[in-house]
């Protein structure tokens, strides 16, 4: 049985991977920062994971659109 569905689209296709990343960071910070705010706020424990996956974010764009390798 075919499927349409490629597991290797983000190694032929680099920005789709990004887009992919970026929006599952978008969708997940605020589910991060709701469980936060309805658990505990004494200490923003969400500020440590939402910068580092936003780093992981930034050098992935960085990787795709601005430091790309040029194909044969």
């Amino acid at each position: 049985m075919k499927t349409k569905f490629n597991i290797d689209a983000k190694a032929h296709n680099p920005k789709l991977g990004f887009k992919i990343h970026f929006l599952v960071f978008l969708l997940a910070t605020p589910i991060i920062f709701l469980i936060w705010y309805l658990t505990d706020t004494t200490y923003p424990w969400p500020l440590w994971s939402t910068s580092a996956w936003a780093i992981g974010v930034l050098f992935h764009y960085l990787g795709v659109f601005v430091f790309r390798k040029n194909k044969i």
